[in-house]
């Protein structure tokens, strides 16, 4: 169950209407089968860095990527290279080791186009390395984040699943077997059958209105997840995205339910592994009219 008290949500609106983690991303590209950097791209880094007000980074991940050609093997060595070379150029530039929080090879990055040509422009932009810089910035925070953080809090004692009856307003449904590839939004082929179930389920059953609502975990500062398929960081976001896309296409009205990405704000207080989830949260249940006989 979520472990959070009334306290602990307070606390937290408070300090993110005080703060905000603002991203400023940077992208590198780098040579086939290389790690060191070319003058060009040496010098868009450097112009980034000079940009960069110090005294507000709150921290920096840094994630290096290659194309899909070469072993798992041979391409997480080579990516981790990539994000190493980036790592001490903020080193060099008197950047402490402790705000770079991230600094990870994730491997190679799958290819969207397979005709010749368009493959051939997207390895050159999946060797790359990312870096995203967070600086702390005051900010409002959106009343409808209000909203959503006590609902969170609301029903967080109220997981159920589909074959406890009655669904009533205020349920949660975890979706613990609809498990998704590491950093994309997409799931693995043995979860079609619990999702085709579900589908099937909320299909038969038009009164329940809700909301799908991504999760990831072991991101700082209760950021969402890189999207490796597009490299945004709306991980959580795209997951849920991708469930609601599924359901529409197998029989629920789109009118009946929203997607949302929560990133990793809300731990379940358990195994991190577990905060990599979807929820589905009942908003309403319609009355269902009697048939007539």
């Amino acid at each position: 169950m979520i472990k959070r008290t009334a306290l602990h949500i307070a606390l937290l609106l408070l300090s993110v209407q005080a703060f905000a983690q603002v991203d400023k991303t940077h992208e590198t590209f780098f040579e086939t089968d290389k790690s060191n950097l070319v003058a060009i791209e040496n010098a868009k880094l450097e112009r980034f860095i000079t940009s960069l007000p110090l005294d507000k980074i709150e921290d920096i991940s840094i994630y290096g990527y290659c194309d899909d050609r070469g072993t798992d093997a041979y391409n997480n060595w080579l990516s981790q290279e990539r994000a190493n070379t980036i790592k001490q150029k903020f080193v060099d530039r008197g950047i402490a080791d402790s705000i770079i929080k991230n600094s990870d090879g994730k491997g190679e990055l799958l290819l969207t186009r397979l005709d010749d040509v368009g493959s051939e422009v997207q390895r050159t932009l999946n060797r790359k390395v990312e870096i995203i810089v967070s600086l702390l910035q005051p900010r409002v925070v959106p009343k409808e984040a209000v909203a959503e953080e006590k609902e969170l809090e609301e029903t967080k004692d109220r997981y159920k699943t589909f074959e406890d009856e009655p669904i009533v307003k205020g349920d949660r449904i975890l979706l613990k077997n609809i498990l998704f590839k590491t950093n994309y939004s997409y799931i693995h082929g043995k979860s079609r059958k619990d999702l085709n179930k579900l589908a099937k389920y909320l299909a038969a059953h038009p009164e329940i209105i809700f909301k799908i609502q991504g999760h990831v975990c072991c991101v700082d500062h209760g950021r969402d997840g890189i999207n490796l398929k597009t490299g945004k960081r709306n991980l959580s976001e795209a997951r849920a995205k991708f469930i609601y896309d599924y359901l529409a296409d197998h029989g629920v009205a789109k009118k009946r339910m929203r997607y949302q990405g929560f990133g990793s704000r809300f731990p379940l207080g358990g195994d991190p592994k577990d905060d990599k989830r979807v929820e589905i949260l009942v908003t309403y249940v319609k009355k269902v009219k009697p048939k007539k006989k």
